[in-house]
């Protein structure tokens, strides 16, 4: 995957070009263009252009031959950097083209780190806009419900519809007859289906029931 990046143009810094002596001593074709760096063990090999794509990098100084900085060479010439190559890679490639590319499996976090360390302050905010898009992308789960059947008579039907909260919706109202004789009056009964949302949820799990919620439990006990 591919992200453009705000244009290098104009914002090239300029590296100073080596000395006779520094050509001399430091190995490779075109030595005062050409920069080897070992990162982590793993040889790259790039121009001093490329490097100083951001003049308060890293990277920069380090053409620079900044006396503030430690760093070595190995038996090679190549500046010695401890750091993981793999995340290496794709920010090398972006000071190379602009562009932020990631091979499948490489998180971006950790291009992150390394382009923080380098202080490359463009791919900096790059990389934390493209997680923040990611982060923002919810996968569209169906929705989960949970249904329950109450039983309750007539005279009761006030009642439950009206503490019937906390994202409980009435769904479907079934008459079982008069199953219940109190005194010369028959009371009708009636099985209320009710079913509620589950948002974040895992399937198998369910929340604690509300206190309304555990009301209407109560009231669809009476089987």
């Amino acid at each position: 995957m591919a992200e453009k990046s705000p244009d290098f143009s104009g914002s090239v810094g300029q590296c100073p070009a080596l000395s006779p002596e520094e050509r001399m001593q430091s190995p490779g074709i075109g030595a005062s263009k050409w920069v080897r760096l070992n990162v982590g063990g793993t040889y790259f090999l790039t121009t001093r252009q490329t490097l100083c794509r951001d003049a308060k990098s890293f990277l920069y100084r380090l053409c620079q031959a900044d006396p503030d900085l430690d760093s070595d060479k190995d038996e090679t010439g190549a500046y010695l950097i401890d750091r993981d190559p793999t995340y290496f890679g794709p920010v090398l490639n972006y000071l190379r083209h602009g562009k932020l590319v990631l091979n499948r499996g490489l998180a971006e976090e950790g291009v992150l780190e390394e382009a923080e360390f380098y202080n490359i302050t463009s791919l900096i905010k790059l990389i934390k806009d493209k997680i923040r898009e990611r982060d923002c992308k919810t996968v569209q789960l169906p929705v989960k419900h949970v249904y329950r059947v109450l039983q309750c008579q007539e005279e009761e039907l006030t009642q439950m519809v009206s503490t019937m909260s906390d994202g409980w919706k009435f769904e479907q109202l079934v008459s079982i007859g008069s199953s219940y004789n109190y005194g010369n009056e028959d009371q009708a009964e009636f099985l209320c289906v009710v079913s509620k949302e589950l948002h974040n949820q895992s399937y198998g799990t369910s929340s604690e029931p509300s206190e309304k919620a555990k009301i209407l439990q109560e009231q669809g006990s009476r089987m």
